[in-house]
């Protein structure tokens, strides 16, 4: 662990040397950029000496015109800039979330005492709509109204009062319960303007989408059309140029960088095919998105249209429902201007090797050779490997494997028999021949021979495989060796350079205090200041004397006993219960009606205590 951290160590600086001295000379590189050039020429045999190091890596940063340069930017700028689909999504939310943070803030924290700033915290209510849903500037005066209006319709300014006293927590979910019901109201009215027949569900889209959908794709599909047509030209080129048998009439054929520009084309491809599948799957979502948003719409019509007057427990779930379909849309759109935008960050790294090469050169070292497609090279490589030829080796075959397709190969389905025996090509292997599982690991090839030969030695060819890649760092991505390449060294002097994967995982295990009583020691202490008490208490015993005094009554004692009673029930009475009553006062007042002139008399007749 300690090594691996001192090797970290060491490429980080060597690291920020070279960014720092291409920041004078002018020439700005990323550090993650120097960092895979360092660790890739550690592997080449003789860079061990941390100056040459340094130098070569100078060296091979400042070339000009080299595909294999071109092709390793192109594989920094796409890991930098290319986000999986689901992270892409949630990446959106965040920015979001973090753009409307600020305002979101102003309306929860607000305290309103005048009616200037009541006005005030419902147009900034209005401005937050505006902003997450994305249909409208707040300086466009239409989009402002419009939300108003919708906004008024459920949440009048009179309701102001009740949502301040609301905790910030509920306040921040019923401004998104708002935004949902606004934008939902907003996309009803657009259409509901409009007849049956004069509906169009492109003209709701986000203005990106549209824009952005009918291009992105197209885009991508031609760029890997001149893209595979080149690689297919360079692969037959070197096809021939390798082959044993060739004698070139030609001098001094560059197959060097035949070989980068090949690299070059293949990896601009491995792109493409992602950002292709990426594109198809969005379009494929926004296509049933929109036959969702459509049906919702029409379910809205059916239930607002033949009423003055709908109870909001009926439409304010479909509003909400089309909002967030809306909302969906929109991170589509958002999703394919990304891979648009890094389709054509792709294309300059593919310019040295048309400055390398003109279109016609390989047209001119083809001569008679015959240029395939990929599927037209499996195809014409089709024959299975038979059963009496498995030997010891373990084959998977399509009828015997199942999601045969998404099988995981190494060196990214190409043959690795091939990169062996032509120098470096690159041709795709063919999984329908039969994949070989070898330790673990499944490899495919472009024939039938080149299988069988690889499968007779398979160590061999890999360790071969390996010690060509270090001299063409871009196949370390290229042909996903980077893991293989962790543990791979050239000789003993550059294992120590080489930073190993150091592979950490939390572990947490539970058991009882003490599995076996018996082994536990009763006299056990783990505290060394606790061990030294007992100690120096050790050693003070041995100046003391032990002194004992015995008396008459403790000498020659003996047992005594007693005996008891058991107790005896017994009962006493308490005292008795008595009580007395007073006479209840009685007067009579003789006089009050009939009379104006006698006075009245008053006669008590309330009894004795004695009677």
């Amino acid at each position: 662990m300690a090594q691996a951290q001192e090797e970290s160590v060491i490429i980080k600086n060597i690291t920020r040397e070279i960014v720092q001295e291409y920041e004078q000379r002018g020439h700005p590189v990323s550090d993650m950029l120097a960092t895979f050039m360092v660790k890739a020429l550690l592997l080449v045999p003789g860079n061990v000496d941390l100056q040459r190091l340094k130098q070569v890596c100078l060296r091979k940063l400042m070339e000009e015109s080299s595909p294999s340069l071109d092709t390793i930017k192109m594989q920094v700028y796409f890991d930098m800039n290319y986000t999986p689909r689901c992270t892409f999504l949630e990446e959106i939310h965040d920015v979001l979330v973090s753009k409307l943070s600020t305002l979101s803030r102003e309306i929860t924290d607000s305290r309103i005492k005048t009616r200037s700033e009541l006005n005030a915290l419902y147009h900034k209510i209005t401005t937050y709509i505006l902003l997450r849903s994305a249909m409208g500037s707040p300086t466009d005066v239409n989009a402002v109204e419009e939300a108003t209006a919708a906004l008024q319709s459920i949440f009048p300014k009179t309701e102001l009062g009740a949502f301040i006293v609301l905790l910030k927590r509920e306040k921040e979910q019923l401004l998104k319960e708002l935004t949902l019901f606004v934008t939902g109201i907003r996309l009803f009215n657009k259409v509901n303007k409009k007849e049956d027949d004069e509906l169009n569900i492109h003209d709701l889209m986000p203005a990106t989408l549209n824009e952005a959908l009918p291009v992105t794709i197209e885009s991508i599909k031609k760029m890997m059309s001149v893209t595979q047509s080149l690689m297919w030209k360079y692969t037959a080129v070197l096809e021939k140029l390798t082959d044993p048998d060739f004698q070139s009439g030609q001098q001094h054929v560059p197959i060097v960088l035949l070989k980068q520009a090949l690299y070059n084309f293949r990896q601009h491809e491995v792109f493409l095919k992602i950002l292709l599948n990426d594109a198809c799957l969005c379009a494929k979502h926004i296509e049933s998105l929109q036959a969702e948003i459509w049906s919702q719409l029409k379910l809205l019509k059916q239930k607002v249209k033949p009423k003055t007057a709908v109870p909001t427990a009926v439409v304010s779930p479909l509003f909400m429902v089309l909002s967030k379909l809306w909302f969906e849309v929109q991170d589509e759109a958002e999703l394919l201007t990304s891979l648009g935008n890094l389709t054509v960050g792709l294309q300059p790294f593919l310019t040295s090797q048309a400055k390398s090469f003109s279109e016609l050169y390989p047209d001119s070292l083809l001569e008679a050779a015959k240029v395939k497609t990929d599927e037209q090279r499996r195809a014409e490589s089709d024959e299975p490997i038979s059963e009496t030829q498995w030997k010891t080796k373990e084959w998977l075959l399509p009828e015997t494997t199942s999601s045969f397709n998404e099988l995981p190969l190494q060196y990214s389905g190409f043959c690795g028999y091939m990169l062996v025996k032509r120098d470096g090509i690159l041709l795709p292997g063919n999984p329908n021949i039969g994949v070989l599982k070898h330790k673990e690991k499944l490899y495919a090839f472009s024939s039938k021979e080149a299988a069988l030969e690889f499968a007779a030695c398979p160590d061999d060819f890999i360790a071969e495989v390996a010690e060509k890649t270090k001299h063409f760092p871009e196949l370390l991505q290229l042909l996903q060796l980077s893991q293989q390449f962790s543990c791979v060294s050239a000789n003993a002097e550059e294992e120590s350079l080489l930073v190993k994967s150091i592979i950490k995982c939390e572990i947490g295990t539970q058991t009882v205090l003490h599995p076996t009583e018996s082994n536990i020691d009763k006299s056990y202490e783990w505290n060394n200041w606790e061990l030294r008490r007992q100690a120096l208490k050790l050693a003070d015993l041995r100046t003391k004397v032990t002194h004992s005094v015995q008396t008459d009554l403790s000498h020659m004692r003996r047992e005594n006993a007693t005996q008891t009673w058991l107790p005896k029930d017994a009962a006493s009475q308490s005292k008795k219960d008595g009580g007395s009553n007073v006479p209840k006062p009685q007067i009579y007042l003789a006089g009050l009606r009939g009379q104006r002139g006698p006075p009245v008399v008053k006669t008590d007749l309330t009894r004795s205590v004695d009677d």
